[in-house]
């Protein structure tokens, strides 16, 4: 049974919001003393729950997108299934050196480090109207880098979606007026 607590919220609804917070494993100290890990393999391996977010992104952007991008690595679970459920094609954001071809290469700061992200230049036909999906927004700094990537392959965002925003992290102030959409909100 769906939680009910109206302190539960989300871009989807409360129904959504708490299949989401239902299916959430915090983990202390992962993948550093400090963090708290917020591990989405129990919503994945949940037919239930999956197809529920997965229908729930599908259903708020149907018709809006024509390729869906997947931030690695739990990103591209999502991705491939949004993708698959649109009837689209699905690109992955790798991190660096993973791209077998000539790549756009985005370098950005996390909560924990630093990484660098990269993206085929050539990803998109011009004005492809893309789809970035991933699990968590934090600090905004993969979704930033990623949004820039897909604008320098060419591609058009149509959208911004997360399992879970992390909103005492302001990730979404650091996006500006791109579109985010939150599955969950904490």
């Amino acid at each position: 049974m769906p939680v009910t607590n109206e302190l539960i919220q989300g871009d989807s609804g409360p129904a959504t919001a708490a299949l989401v917070a239902d299916m959430v494993v915090d983990v202390a100290d992962f993948p550093k003393t400090g963090v708290l890990f917020k591990d989405l393999t129990p919503l994945f391996a949940d037919p239930k729950a999956f197809r529920g977010v997965i229908d729930a992104i599908v259903t708020r952007y149907d018709g809006t997108f024509d390729v869906v991008v997947g931030v690695e690595a739990r990103g591209f679970v999502l991705a491939a299934a949004v993708a698959y459920a649109a009837g689209v094609g699905v690109v992955p954001v790798r991190k660096a050196g993973k791209l077998p071809r000539v790549a756009h290469a985005a370098s950005y700061a996390l909560e924990y480090g630093t990484a660098t992200l990269e993206i085929s230049e050539d990803a998109f036909r011009p004005g492809q109207r893309v789809l970035v999906v991933d699990d968590v927004l934090a600090t905004g700094g993969t979704a930033d880098a990623t949004l820039d990537l897909v604008q320098r392959a060419g591609g058009e965002l149509a959208g911004f979606v997360v399992l879970i925003e992390l909103g005492f992290l302001g990730g979404r102030e650091r996006l500006g007026e791109r579109p985010v959409h939150a599955l969950l909100r904490l």
